[in-house]
């Protein structure tokens, strides 16, 4: 199953644009902070993108999770409508395929949306602080940090999405995942590593040895997950 095709088939559902506007929603959050409380950071001794990631990044991750959650929904209702994954199972396209095309697409839309966030903090160093020399290299090791960390949460959203036909489960379970993630302690390393938590990270905040553990539990976890969804389509094949 080709991605073009995943593309056009979710041009007939919400799931582009709210991959667009929320991302623009998410981007905003710095900027209105900034404009609200300046005097509360310009005076910080950190870095603008430590200042501003420390300040903003909790409810950025939060409104991005929120879209991870909701758009794999979006995909699988697609397919479970009028029984429409049932008449492909008799095609000749494995049905791993389509998740693989469903979570490439939905990784492109967020490195849109990082995109956009990533350009909001630019404008905030521009407009409030200075962009140094480091910065550049700074901003992306964050946000190639932050992708790595959100793609555990991508799978795991699609594995509970191809697991229900109703939507409406997927979604509250989904959002249960969410603010279970945002009560966990966040000293707390193995806790830290739930797949709905980890991308509240941040790689400017966080020493270079724990960002490694995390950078090698998300290896861990995209692997697992991927695993785990072979196998449930496998069981689910054999059992239909």
């Amino acid at each position: 199953m080709s991605v073009s095709l995943e593309y056009k088939k979710v041009k007939r559902t919400g799931f582009i644009p709210a991959f667009l506007w929320g991302g623009t929603l998410a981007a905003v959050v710095p900027v209105i902070n900034m404009a609200v409380r300046s005097e509360m950071y310009l005076g910080q001794p950190n870095s603008p993108i430590q200042i501003l990631m420390g300040a903003s990044w909790q409810m950025i991750a939060m409104l991005n999770i929120l879209l991870v959650v909701v758009g794999p929904c979006l995909l699988y209702h697609l397919e479970f409508a009028d029984n429409a994954m049932q008449k492909m199972k008799s095609l000749p396209i494995r049905e791993s395929s389509i998740f693989l095309a469903k979570f490439i697409l939905t990784s492109f839309m967020c490195i849109i949306v990082l995109t956009t966030e990533a350009i909001s903090i630019i404008f905030c160093v521009s407009y409030w602080f200075e962009i140094g020399n480091n910065f550049w290299l700074e901003l992306a090791k964050n946000f190639g940090y932050s992708f790595l960390l959100t793609l555990p949460c991508v799978l795991l959203s699609l594995l509970i999405a191809s697991t229900f036909k109703n939507m409406w489960m997927s979604l509250g379970i989904g959002v249960v995942c969410v603010f279970t993630a945002t009560m966990l302690p966040t000293n707390n390393f193995v806790l830290s590593l739930f797949p709905f938590a980890i991308p509240f990270q941040i790689f400017v905040n966080t020493e270079t040895t724990q960002a490694m553990h995390y950078i090698y539990a998300a290896i861990i976890e995209i692997v697992a997950i991927g695993f785990a969804e072979f196998v449930f389509i496998k069981v689910r094949r054999s059992l239909e």
